[in-house]
C-alpha cells in the first residue's frame, strides 16, 4: 500500500465516497457508505451474486467493517455503460445480456420472510400514497389523461401487488451500474447497496421510464434476454410504478423550481399514458 496510487471513484453526490486503489498485486475498490443500512445491504448483495451470478460478472466482498460502514471490493473489467459511444447494434446486444443477468439474479432464491413481506407491501403502499398525495397537490398541473394515471397508481398499485413475483432485487438496475468490456464482449454489475428482496418487476422502472420509451428496440433486447414476456399484472404494475416516479420528479421540481427534474417528470408520464397497461 505504501506505493498504492488511489483515486476517486465517487458519483457526483454528496453521500457517495468510493476510491479505486491500485498496488502492486493489482486493483481494488474502498466503498463508505452514508447508512448501516446500505452498507448491510451491500454486504447481502454480494453474498447473493455469488449464488446468482459467474464469479467474473460482479465484484466480490474482500474485506468488511461494519464499525466504519465499508468494504473493499475486487475490481472488474470494462467501463460503465451509461455514457458510452456504443453502436446501435451493439447497445442491443448489451441490453440482452442485461436482461439475461437480471433474470438469474432473480431467479436464484433467497428466503423472504413475513416481516419482509410486511416491508415490501408497506413499500408499495408509500408509493400509492403518495401518488396520491401528489395528485391532490399538483393535479392541476396535469392533463386528464395523466390524472386517470396517477389515480390509477394511487388506486391500484396495494391490490395489484399482492399476485405480483417477489424476487432478490438489485434495486438501481441501470446502465450506470453495468459494466462492458467490449472486447471479450463481457457484461457485468455492480453496486447492491439498494438491493433486498422486494416486488421483481421494480428493477425494470428505470429502464421503462428512462430507456424504453423512445427505445423500444432496446425493451424488445432486454425482455429477450430476461426469456420470457411479461404479463398483463406484471406490465400493468410497471407503467404504474413508473408513473408514480414520473410524477414524484415533477412534484419535486416544481416544488425546487428545478427544470431538469420537472421536464423528467412530464417526459415520463407523457410515455407512460401512451404505454399500453
Amino acid at each position: 500500500m505504501d506505493t498504492a496510487t488511489v483515486t476517486d471513484a465517487s458519483w457526483p453526490r454528496g453521500d457517495s465516497r468510493v476510491w479505486r486503489v491500485c498496488a502492486d498485486l493489482g486493483e481494488i475498490f474502498v466503498k463508505l457508505y452514508p447508512s448501516t443500512e446500505k452498507y448491510e445491504r451491500e454486504v447481502l448483495g454480494c453474498e447473493h451474486a455469488t449464488q446468482a451470478l459467474a464469479p467474473d460478472e460482479a465484484p466480490h466482498l474482500l474485506a468488511s467493517d461494519p464499525d466504519r460502514s465499508a468494504v473493499v471490493l475486487s475490481a472488474l473489467p470494462g467501463r460503465v455503460v451509461r455514457g458510452l459511444p456504443l453502436e446501435r447494434t451493439e447497445e442491443q446486444h448489451v441490453h440482452r445480456l442485461a436482461g439475461n443477468l437480471l433474470r438469474r439474479w432473480h431467479d436464484a432464491p433467497e428466503l423472504i420472510s413475513d416481516l419482509e413481506l410486511q416491508r415490501i407491501m408497506a413499500s408499495v403502499n408509500m408509493q400509492a400514497d403518495e401518488a396520491a398525495m401528489i395528485l391532490e397537490r399538483i393535479g392541476d398541473q396535469l392533463s386528464p389523461a395523466e390524472q386517470d394515471l396517477v389515480r390509477d397508481a394511487a388506486c391500484g398499485l396495494p391490490h395489484l401487488a399482492q399476485s405480483l413475483p417477489l424476487a432478490y432485487r438489485h434495486g438501481d438496475y441501470s446502465p450506470r451500474n453495468w459494466l462492458w468490456d467490449a472486447a471479450p464482449g463481457h457484461h457485468s454489475l455492480i453496486d447492491f447497496e439498494e438491493s433486498a428482496p422486494g416486488v421483481a418487476i421494480e428493477d425494470l422502472v428505470w429502464l421503462c421510464g428512462a430507456a424504453w420509451p423512445t427505445r423500444p428496440d432496446l425493451r424488445d433486447a432486454f425482455l429477450a434476454g430476461y426469456g420470457r414476456l411479461l404479463s398483463s399484472s406484471e406490465q400493468r404494475a410497471l407503467v404504474l410504478l413508473t408513473a408514480r416516479l414520473g410524477v414524484s420528479y415533477l412534484n419535486t421540481g416544481l416544488t425546487k423550481a428545478d427544470t431538469v427534474l420537472i421536464d423528467r417528470g412530464r417526459t415520463v408520464l407523457e410515455h407512460m399514458v401512451r404505454a399500453p397497461r
